[in-house]
């Protein structure tokens, strides 16, 4: 469903928080996000905008899935089938986005937040983005922005990923336009990662139906239900970028980044700003959660894959568990393998069988105490390339970082008694009985 009526619903199942008080961009809208544990919230009241701020619509599994029309259990299939089969979306020519056209734009007029102590600026962190490649066409993806002018941004733009390498062939300015506040299907489908060519947003129509316009001033299109959409050029101009407090939580050091200058913004009339925090649950739902099918896609290429979870203890971007059911000896290196290529990032894996629940920690830990042996299951991977956002990464300026990758295989070996790998489990009894 689309964002308002999504937002529409939650109030009307008592899961949408209001706060009436007036209150500031500056560090208390973001704790009180944290404070809410990210529910989903409207600040109706923002002292010196016009605009309401609204959050917290990808901050669960239950709620992303209730955005989608779907459940928790089946919401990486949903995700896997929209990635398999994306839909080319309608092009419409009058759009609530554009109920109002800015073309002296003045971003001391939209509500950006400042997060924590110690940041760059004030940050628009729940940014899709979208841009065309000459070869490749329209890619769609997250970029944060950092304000440094009156229209002007500083944009992380993270080496070898899509805009980057568009951006870095090219000899001039690169046409970006940037959506704040948007449906649960176009945030999930901006962040899935598929390959290139492949167009998110038709992934998005996929998900839910997600009608688009072509922008005023940009040869692109976005979706046209979103509250503001920035219009803008990422110039050759370098500056200033950070810090900010990444996936990790812990904080990511300054940077010179591309210019992003914007030449026009338009809005609906009653536009609400989507605000983000970094580092916590949304940001990690949004990260971590769409590279699940990716790495399930890979991972069924050679085993059969029953299911997937890049965990929060990693970061929501540095550590996976995959179920497969293991059928040959070598099923679960196979699956280690893979699931690198399905999430290229990602550090550590654990495979499991079945009958582990991967959404249990305690679960994953005894599979690796009772069926992991280090001479034999683990598989070490050195100097591969890794993420930015691991500290203890090896980092050099202008390099890829470089990290060691690790697999563990704590699947039941084969060729044994398979029952010396199962729980054993009491029967639960009517204690009343035994208490009258």
């Amino acid at each position: 469903m689309n964002l308002r009526d999504f937002l529409s619903t939650l109030e009307k199942d008592n899961k949408l928080i209001r706060i009436k008080k007036e209150v500031s961009t500056n560090y208390e809208i973001a704790n009180i996000m944290y404070s809410l544990n990210e529910k989903p919230v409207i600040f109706e009241n923002v002292k010196g905008f016009d605009f309401q701020v609204f959050s917290g619509i990808t901050s669960n599994r239950d709620v992303i899935a209730k955005g989608l029309g779907t459940t928790k259990d089946k919401l990486l299939f949903s995700l896997v089938e929209s990635l398999r089969n994306p839909k080319e979306p309608e092009i419409i020519d009058k759009a609530p986005c554009q109920e109002v056209i800015i073309k002296d734009p003045d971003l001391s007029k939209i509500p950006l937040l400042y997060h924590l102590d110690d940041d760059g600026g004030r940050y628009a962190s729940a940014t899709v983005s979208t841009i065309k490649d000459p070869d490749t066409g329209r890619n769609v993806s997250y970029h944060r922005l950092m304000e440094i002018g009156k229209n002007k941004f500083t944009a992380r733009l993270i080496k070898n990923r899509q805009t980057r390498t568009t951006y870095d062939k090219l000899e001039g300015d690169l046409e970006m336009a940037v959506c704040i506040g948007n449906s649960v299907a176009v945030m999930i489908a901006a962040s899935l990662g598929p390959p290139s060519g492949v167009d998110e947003f038709s992934i998005a129509n996929a998900l839910d139906k997600t009608p688009m316009v072509k922008c005023i001033t940009k040869d692109l299109e976005v979706p046209a239900e979103s509250e503001f959409v920035i219009e803008g050029r990422l110039t050759k101009e370098l500056d200033r970028e950070g810090p900010f407090v990444d996936l990790t939580e812990t904080r990511d050091f300054e940077r010179q980044e591309p210019v992003f200058v914007v030449d026009c913004i338009t809005h609906r009339k009653d536009a609400m700003y989507q605000a983000l925090i970094p580092g916590r649950l949304e940001h990690k739902m949004l990260m971590g959660m769409p590279k699940e099918p990716t790495i399930y896609n890979e991972v069924s290429k050679v085993v059969n894959c029953k299911n997937v979870l890049v965990t929060m203890g990693g970061g929501s971007w540095l550590h996976g568990v995959v179920q497969i059911e293991k059928k040959h000896p070598d099923d679960g290196k196979k699956a280690i393998e893979a699931a690198f290529n399905g999430h290229k990032s990602m550090k550590h894996v654990v495979i499991v069988d079945e009958n582990v629940d991967i959404y249990n920690p305690n679960a994953i830990e005894w599979a690796i105490a009772t069926r992991f042996q280090g001479d034999k299951d683990l598989i070490i991977k050195l100097d591969q390339p890794g993420s930015s956002l691991d500290p203890s990464g090896k980092h050099e300026a202008g390099k890829k970082t470089l990290t060691t990758k690790i697999g563990v295989d704590a699947t039941i070996p084969p060729h044994v008694d398979k029952s010396k790998y199962e729980v054993v489990r009491y029967k639960k009894v009517d204690i009343d009985d035994y208490l009258r």
